[in-house]
């Protein structure tokens, strides 16, 4: 069992999602993701912006590691200044989502926010930026503590930054 100094919940305090409804969750996620990636974009942001609780949502696109496909996900919209995070919790499941393998095949990638879309180029974080930045990222969605906790995955940051002239 695998603990990171930097988070707050312990394991035994977390409910495990069970091996065998891990595809089922995996599903569903993939496709409310859909849903909600496609009423974001085609309101330009005006609706389906917030996930339940109220954290405001980022569309990310990423090319396909395998197929150079654009791929769109929705994830919580994580600000550091002009950078944009992005963590791969997938819940705490015990893999990493889809999404993470494009982002190390093909760093470059475009995150819409508000309406705007921009360039940007994302760089895993070390273990040491990633406990640095981990008072942060539970300020903006108090949930990736529990998900860290839930998981031996040491789950993935990324820290993006805009190349399109700014």
């Amino acid at each position: 069992m695998k603990q990171f100094d930097y988070v707050k919940t312990r394991r035994e305090d977390v409910r495990p999602i069970p091996e065998k409804q891990v595809p089922l969750v995996r599903f569903f996620l993939k496709w409310a993701t859909r849903v909600q990636v496609a009423g974001f974009r085609a309101s330009k942001g005006r609706i389906m912006n917030t996930f339940p609780g109220g954290y405001p949502v980022c569309v990310v696109t990423t090319l396909g590691a395998k197929s150079g496909k654009p791929r769109r996900i929705a994830l919580i919209h994580l600000p550091l200044g002009e950078d944009k995070l992005l963590v791969a919790s997938q819940g705490g499941m015990p893999i990493n989502p889809a999404w993470y393998y494009n982002v190390k095949a093909n760093p470059e990638l475009q995150i819409m926010v508000d309406g705007e879309e921009h360039t940007y180029v994302a760089r895993q974080v070390s273990a040491g930026e990633k406990a640095e930045l981990w008072p942060h990222l539970c300020s903006l969605y108090p949930d990736f503590d529990e998900y860290q906790a839930r998981t031996d995955r040491d789950i993935p940051v990324f820290r993006c930054s805009r190349t399109d002239g700014h």
